[in-house]
């Protein structure tokens, strides 16, 4: 890709109606981020400064974009003319020498590649003052169509509504996204005008623009995934699909197991390291590492956790923010973590909370322990040191300490320190009375023989 300095122009003024959301459209999240994350996340990995165009009163988008990136420089489409206008409402960050290109993306066509737009700036370098991202959609309908000469050069861009019969049969078309290397691109898009059935002053009539005052514009063809345009709650669901697909494939090629990858969920910042095996219907929420050899079974759902070597998660497992699972930890179906370490070869096997706290290593939870951490006012911590035997149906009541190797019996509300190696029982006395069910029996069943009568 060229070495030459850039600027992004990021345009993300649309109202997004079809959304029906009082959320800016651009601030709908893929794979657990904003569409504009996405954006500007891709871009960034190829350098260069930014600029994001925002609509009027859209300080949700403009903040979006500083927590990403913070010297990005915001304007604002003071009145929505069309995307030239809005091109030209960044003016002021456009680069007053010719050592700088231009790159405009849209905050809604999220899933551009890296190396998509590192193509477009290699065209840029191969002598073209613009360079057009184009595709062959599988249905043309409503796109504007690239139109090229017999040397293969785009001589025009038009929209559908202003195209001929002719020119609707053509089926390269135009995805949006548009690179410039030219003297003064402000006078470029100046000089574009509206004559056209909507009014608008159209950023794709730069190409018939330029060639007139000889700039010379060629057309970069990527797959139709790569520039799917979000504009209704379907479209974003697509466009998930689409990503999803993507990392699934990824993570299987860098050597992950997916029993049914297609049930496998994943989030933009999902790490898995090799020889991972995945059962089917799997969620990983933001934030989730899975170290090398770990079983994640059926029905989990992991969010800012890591899963450390060798653990089996699951089945019906739930890990919330903050778990951290060591080596060779055993975690069972139905059992919560919340904020909690667990050291290598602990073991929570079956139906348990634990929030806020740690497990040392190689100790035992037994079915039906809980973390009592919460007093309606404050979270505090457990602790349960290393080999530690907790016995089935126990509640810790935080905050408490649980000394190593010793034993909690089953049963037990555990609401005080307990020393190492010791046995710690809380229960209140086993009381029998001979005879006393069949005399309930019996007078239960005259009672009900009464009401019937």
């Amino acid at each position: 890709m060229s070495p030459r300095p850039c600027l992004y122009v990021v345009l993300a003024a649309g109202k997004g109606a079809r959304m029906k959301s009082s959320l800016p459209k651009v601030l709908h999240k893929i794979a657990g981020q904003s569409m504009l994350a996405h954006v500007l996340g891709t871009a960034s990995s190829t350098g260069g400064r930014f600029a994001v165009v925002v609509a009027p009163g859209a300080e949700a988008v403009a903040a979006e974009a500083k927590r990403l990136v913070p010297d990005v420089q915001i304007f604002e489409q003071a009145n929505q003319r069309g995307t030239a206008d809005a091109v030209l409402a960044a003016k002021p960050a456009f680069p007053d020498s010719k050592g700088l290109d231009v790159i405009v993306l849209f905050a809604d066509t999220p899933l551009v590649r890296p190396e998509v737009i590192a193509e477009m700036r290699d065209s840029l370098d191969g002598g073209a003052g613009i360079a057009v991202l184009g595709f062959r959609p599988k249905d043309p309908t409503g796109y504007g169509r690239l139109l090229l000469d017999d040397t293969c050069t785009l001589t025009a861009i038009r929209e559908e509504k202003d195209a001929s019969d002719a020119e609707r049969n053509i089926d390269l078309c135009n995805s949006g996204a548009m690179a410039f290397r030219v003297p003064d691109l402000a006078a470029l898009l100046a000089r574009i005008g509206c004559d056209n059935a909507k009014g608008e002053f159209y950023l794709t009539d730069a190409v018939a623009v330029g060639r007139e005052a000889g700039v010379r514009a060629t057309v970069v063809v990527c797959n139709e995934d790569d520039v799917v345009g979000v504009n209704s709650r379907e479209q974003l669901a697509q466009a998930e699909a689409i990503w999803q697909r993507r990392m699934r494939s990824k993570f299987m090629r860098d050597g992950v197991t997916m029993i049914a990858p297609e049930t496998v969920w994943l989030s933009f910042d999902t790490r898995i390291a090799g020889d991972v095996r995945i059962e089917p219907n799997v969620i990983f929420g933001p934030g989730v590492t899975v170290e090398e050899g770990a079983e994640i079974l059926g029905f989990c759902h992991v969010e800012g956790a890591v899963v450390g070597k060798g653990v089996r998660l699951g089945p019906f497992a739930r890990l919330r923010p903050g778990a951290r699972l060591g080596e060779n930890v055993h975690i069972g179906n139905f059992v919560e973590v919340k904020n909690v370490t667990l050291g290598a070869g602990a073991k929570a096997n079956h139906l348990s909370y634990l929030g806020d706290g740690s497990v040392g290593a190689g100790a035992n939870i037994g079915a039906g322990t809980i973390f009592c951490n919460y007093d309606g006012f404050n979270k505090q911590l457990t602790e349960v040191g290393e080999e530690a035997f907790v016995g089935s149906n126990s509640s810790l009541v935080a905050p408490v300490k649980i000394g190593k190797g010793a034993y909690i019996g089953s049963g037990s509300v555990i609401t005080k320190d307990v020393s190492p190696g010791a046995l710690a029982l809380e229960r209140s006395a086993q009381e029998e009375r001979p005879g006393w069910a069949e005399k309930f029996r019996i007078m239960m069943s005259r009672r009900k023989a009464a009401q019937k009568k």
